[in-house]
């Protein structure tokens, strides 16, 4: 029985995005669903050229192409089961996001908001909308062109979920520990519901990492209370 060889291609890191995640949980199901979220892509030494970004300006978003990289050393799956269909019926890896794919890599479309040039770093993107922890390693970045990536007649198959976003309360007392640039991103995160949509525990709080802070919460029905707020 012979073992069909596999081709393996060589991917470099171009660079790494700043966000206000330092973990996994909470971090929006996709780009573009809290589009206040700011974020900032630094280049790797190696491609610190501003000629390679010369008329970026020029677009408002941006496509970029990234590693799932807590998952590499997880393999993948050719069937998964997506949280938003509460975490019980599997689907085919190739009909979903998930992580747990072959070759472990995202897309995410984002708002470019301006570009800077550092002394040492060299040209900075900066961006809104993205759903990637802080340090993702992006391995491409491409413009996005409305007259071909724009679809608006698609659909999304069991996708097309209602989704219903949380009434969000942040007591007095705690509102005031959290930044005030950085409230109503939080806000916003918090309404997508950060929880698995098979968890639906009215009395258990929840740990969210944002901006420095430790968030806890809970959920009751459409209703989501912060508990506390702690430095990192």
């Amino acid at each position: 029985m012979s073992i069909e060889k596999k081709e393996i291609i060589e991917i470099e890191i171009i660079a790494r995005i700043e966000t206000d995640f330092h973990s996994k949980f909470g971090i929006p199901r996709q780009s573009g669903l809290v589009d206040n979220l700011e974020g900032r892509i630094v280049f790797e030494p190696a491609y610190r050229n501003e000629a390679a970004v010369k008329g970026i300006e020029n677009y408002s978003h941006l496509w970029l192409i990234w590693q799932f990289s807590e998952n590499v050393d997880k393999g993948w799956s050719p069937t998964v089961r997506p949280p938003r269909l509460g975490g019980n019926t599997r689907m085919g890896v190739f009909a979903t996001r998930s992580p747990f794919r072959p070759n472990h890599l995202g897309l995410s479309s984002v708002k470019l908001e301006r570009v800077e040039m550092d002394e040492k770093l060299g040209p900075v993107l900066y961006v809104k909308g993205a759903d990637l922890m802080n340090g993702t390693p992006i391995v491409d970045i491409k413009p996005y062109i409305p007259y071909g990536d724009s679809h608006p007649e698609a659909t999304s198959g069991v996708f097309e979920v209602e989704k219903v976003r949380l009434l969000v309360d942040i007591p007095e007392g705690l509102v005031d520990r959290i930044p005030p640039d950085k409230r109503e991103a939080l806000k916003d995160v918090l309404a997508e519901d950060p929880r698995p949509s098979y968890q639906k525990d009215p009395h258990r709080i929840y740990g969210l990492s944002f901006a420095g802070k430790d968030i806890r919460f809970r959920v009751e029905e459409n209703h989501l209370t912060v508990m506390e707020v702690e430095d990192l």
